[in-house]
């Protein structure tokens, strides 16, 4: 993939005779500062650092503008970033492309009035209707002072990741492998959504061409074979759950094994393609569905008759495979593409695998006590909501790594073999439960739950007839329970499937008022669960898509949309940010 590139345009007072000579170094150094600061913290999928391109000149109006934007078009900038310690005449100096995201950091400084180009520019770019963030430090600083203040790079780093987030989605594509799961609205696959608030595409095949692709033999053997060693290797199987009646035989179950790493590599070349499939003879297949995401509909068509695809999406979703450690892919089960677009959104800002997950069930502490006899504690005192569904949930997830001694998922390239090894090691793959699957398949069971105290973001959009997409926020952690409480309450579900024990951050009013307030505020059965605490980033990113955000718990002091949201409501955030997406309309539509 070429990924997008961030663009600096330093803006300068265009008038010469004295006022702009006396300007060009700082403005330029102040680019250099910025880009050195994004190099320096952000990456991409791949692990590579965020390039960064500069404009040649210092920009002091309309000319040196319109250089600017061709040379960023050469560069695929896909993201635009102002930065000024100056006046400068702001229409004749400001970016116009309507659907780059797009921010302007003023220099707070005496010396120079960089404060008042920055008002005056944004105000510019609210009457045009080209929404900006603004950046402006808390602190004046000496116009020579080139550190970047704590505040004001928390708020370049805020949006350049939500930026290259909308970035990175435009011109890629959903794949629907299959279509409407067991009637879930979430997998009505809404391709208007995708082209006007995205800038993706849909795409969509049968899920026969799996056994086209099966039968016809139209995948690497190789690699096969080396997927199918290393899972006998490193797969461990647990417990069969099925009884005596239901259970299936043991050459039943190596079938259905080899089936369902042939459906994980052929998932994975529908969606980016491979070219050792044009070595085989099949050119079109080669070069898959250009698919930055994909949902497998699975139930119950496919799962009928064949192995479901629990192996497929969860092997796919991990971070690492039988060919070492790598970028995770996003697929969703049951083909429920808007929480694959939430599990993207999660992804592409924090480059680690997703949680995808059934918001199951909400235990009270009279609940549990009632069901186990003992009492919850701690973070978990107050209630849980048990986030449990097949397949998807990565093995990243069982909060096997670490980071400073926490559990945490990490981006592919910070993850230890050590810990591939500890995540393999715990987790179980069970047997699917035959009347769930009739065809069956195997099934992922983390025995002791995803590990404790690991920040956690669940996040989910939802589409309104008349209103269109709007997002739902919950940050918190997950829990470990005692062994006693975790067994009692995770047999009493379907125990072949990953737990993970949330316990969103309470803020006492609203939704968030309790944890069961949380669980039933939830506007569908699904939700996209990212490590750490991402939920302003998230906010940030809704707004450059304009998609409302109307259930969040994030501090008020952390949230950073464009200026124009403040003309649309200060006193009712919330509503002004319906107001202002209403208004602005989607990014591409």
């Amino acid at each position: 993939m070429t990924y997008p590139r961030i663009g600096i345009r330093p803006t300068i007072d265009g008038r010469l005779g004295g006022v702009r000579e006396s300007l060009e170094d700082q403005t330029m150094q102040l680019a250099r500062a910025a880009a050195k600061l994004i190099a320096s913290e952000l990456r991409y999928p791949d692990g590579t650092r965020v390039e960064c391109v500069i404009a040649d000149t210092c920009i002091g109006g309309v000319a040196e503008a319109s250089a600017c934007a061709e040379k960023f078009r050469q560069e695929n900038v896909g993201v635009s970033l102002t930065v000024t310690p100056c006046w400068c005449y702001g229409s004749e100096t400001m970016d116009m492309d309507p659907r780059t995201p797009k921010a302007v950091w003023g220099f707070n400084g005496t010396e120079r009035p960089g404060a008042v180009y920055l008002a005056a520019v944004l105000a510019g770019h609210a009457q045009k209707g080209l929404p900006a963030f603004g950046i402006y430090g808390r602190d004046v600083k000496k116009a020579g002072d080139l550190t970047i203040p704590a505040d004001v790079k928390e708020k370049i780093l805020r949006f350049c990741r939500a930026g290259l987030a909308v970035a990175m989605m435009k011109g890629k594509a959903y794949l629907a492998m299959g279509g409407t799961s067991m009637g879930i609205a979430g997998s009505i696959v809404d391709q208007p959504f995708f082209e006007q608030y995205l800038g993706m595409r849909v795409e969509s095949i049968d899920m026969t061409e799996f056994l086209r692709r099966i039968d016809k033999g139209i995948y690497d053997k190789d690699e096969y074979s080396k997927a199918m060693a290393w899972v006998k290797k490193h797969c461990k199987e647990g417990k069969d759950y099925n009884s005596p009646k239901t259970r299936r035989s043991r050459k039943q179950l190596d079938h259905e094994w080899e089936t369902s790493v042939k459906m994980a590599l052929i998932a994975r070349d529908l969606m980016v393609g491979n070219p050792k499939l044009a070595e085989l003879g099949y050119g079109e297949e080669a070069h898959g569905h250009h698919a930055i995401a994909s949902g497998f509909q699975g139930q119950r068509q496919w799962t009928d008759y064949q192995p479901n695809g629990d192996f497929l999406e969860a092997i796919l979703n991990t971070s690492f495979d039988w060919n070492g450690k790598r970028a995770p892919y996003i697929v969703a089960t049951e083909n429920d593409a808007l929480n694959g677009a939430s599990m993207l959104f999660n992804y592409l800002l924090t480059n680690t695998a997703q949680i995808f997950a059934d918001v199951r069930t909400y235990w009270s502490p009279a609940a549990v006590k009632d069901a186990t006899g003992q009492k919850l504690t701690g973070k978990a005192s107050g209630g849980i909501l048990h986030l449990i569904n097949s397949g998807p949930t990565a093995l990243d997830a069982t909060g096997e790594q670490s980071r400073n001694g926490k559990p945490a998922m990490k981006p592919y390239w910070e993850i230890t073999d050590g810990e591939v090894k500890k995540c393999l090691k715990s987790t179980t793959w069970h047997p699917s439960i035959t009347e769930y699957f009739p065809g069956g398949g195997w099934s992922t069971r983390f025995p002791k739950g995803t590990k404790g105290n690991m920040p956690v973001t669940m996040c989910r959009i939802n589409l309104f007839k008349g209103l269109g997409p709007a997002l739902q926020i919950a940050e918190g952690w997950t829990v470990q329970l005692p062994k006693k409480i975790h067994d009692a309450l995770d047999e009493r579900t379907n125990p072949t499937w990953p737990t993970t024990w949330f316990v969103p951050r309470l803020t006492g009013k609203g939704p968030f008022r309790d944890v069961y307030s949380v669980m039933n505020a939830w506007g569908a059965n699904h939700g996209a669960i990212s490590c750490g605490h991402i939920g302003a980033d998230l906010i940030s990113l809704a707004a450059m898509l304009r998609i409302p955000v109307y259930m969040h718990n994030i501090g008020e002091e952390d949230i950073f949309r464009p200026a124009a949201w403040n003309g649309f409501g200060t006193a009712d955030a919330e509503g002004g940010d319906y107001r202002a997406c209403a208004n602005f309309g989607p990014l591409y539509g």
